[in-house]
């Protein structure tokens, strides 16, 4: 625990003094009593006129004649009342505590295909363009249990941001992607699997390189891959779509382009590309995912309902003020009800 007015806590050194001073207050009361015994003033129902003898009925126990007995429950309100005092000063300090908040949350992975056919304009005004569109208006729909991280891929793949609950870092991601290189579906959905891991997932390019791993399981996980479906390198995006399965993590691939093709001149070249979707829809086909067209924004803002939200437990710091104010109000009434029904008065 710490206080983010600490001096505040001077206050405390009070207390002994009041507790010193209750002390002094209770010696000159009983001293009082007792002279008042002696001449035999006291209530009736108390102690005989004479000093030290027992009236009718009346029975001493080895304490004494009841003016000399001290009856400690006397003191149970004035120690509440200090106890209030107490840590109502604490309270002043301002003190703040590590507390461990529960909550329902999910993370989904935001996987681009940057690779050059994601220029191609058969789409308007680009393909890439129309990704960003889509993946634009799913941010905004997500609520804020869901933390959101994107992943670049075209000739290797990179967390360009990792999974967070900032909706502007993650569009600022989406913002900086530019089309460049060949297409490597597998490495992207691998990226996306390290990051809802939260460690490094090394897959290799030969066939059933991903079979025998073991990432664990993440059910509070998805990974929305938005690519034209143009695989041109290893590792296989089926058999790393096997690994994401088996790990719990749900892929919903969005397909970009449109299924006629184009032609795209690069460096001179011309090269053909167009919308694989039967690719696309066995990656999803293999996660219990789904497909949707780029322009399906309606249904790509329901991938969220889907994913089974974890109960976790964020430790977060926190002012505590209240609960210590809250505390000493609590041991005040109690000290002013003990008062009351003991002498009928609060003090």
């Amino acid at each position: 625990m710490s206080f983010t007015w600490p001096w505040m806590l001077l206050g405390l050194f009070a207390v002994p003094a009041l507790v010193v001073a209750y002390r002094a207050q209770q010696r000159r009361q009983d001293a009082r009593r007792d002279e008042l015994a002696a001449m035999g003033l006291v209530p009736v129902g108390g102690i005989p006129t004479e000093a030290g003898a027992a009236g009718p009925g009346q029975v001493w126990g080895a304490a004494g004649p009841p003016a000399r007995r001290r009856d400690r429950r006397r003191h149970l309100a004035p120690a509440l009342m200090l106890a209030a005092l107490t840590v109502l000063l604490v309270s002043l300090a301002r003190p703040t505590a590590t507390v461990a908040e529960p909550r329902r949350e999910g993370t989904v992975m935001l996987a681009f295909d940057i690779s050059t056919s994601m220029a191609a304009k058969d789409i308007s005004p680009t393909r890439l363009d129309a990704a960003k569109a889509a993946a634009r208006k799913f941010v905004e729909r997500q609520p804020s249990t869901i933390r959101i991280g994107v992943v670049a891929f075209g000739d290797s793949a990179l967390v360009s941001q990792q999974p967070t609950e900032d909706r502007t870092e993650v569009l600022a991601a989406i913002d900086r992607l530019t089309p460049q290189g060949a297409t490597a579906v597998g490495r992207g959905i691998v990226s996306s699997l390290s990051a809802i891991a939260g460690k490094p997932i090394e897959v290799g390019a030969t066939p059933g390189a991903g079979d025998d791993a073991d990432i664990g399981y993440y059910g509070s996980a998805a990974i929305v891959l938005l690519s034209d479906g143009e695989n041109t390198t290893d590792p296989d995006p089926l058999e790393i779509a096997d690994l994401a399965s088996s790990a719990g993590v749900k892929i919903y691939t969005i397909g970009v382009g449109s299924t006629r093709g184009t032609v795209l001149q690069v460096d001179g070249f011309q090269i053909s590309t167009a919308l694989d979707e039967a690719s696309l829809r066995k990656i999803s086909e293999t996660t219990d995912g789904a497909y949707y067209a780029a322009a399906d924004a309606a249904s790509l803002s329901k991938v969220y309902s889907s994913i089974d939200l974890a109960w976790t437990a964020r430790t977060q710091e926190r002012e505590v003020t209240s609960w210590f104010a809250t505390a000493a109000a609590i041991l005040l009434l109690l000290g002013a009800a003990v008062s009351v029904l003991r002498s009928g008065r609060v003090v």
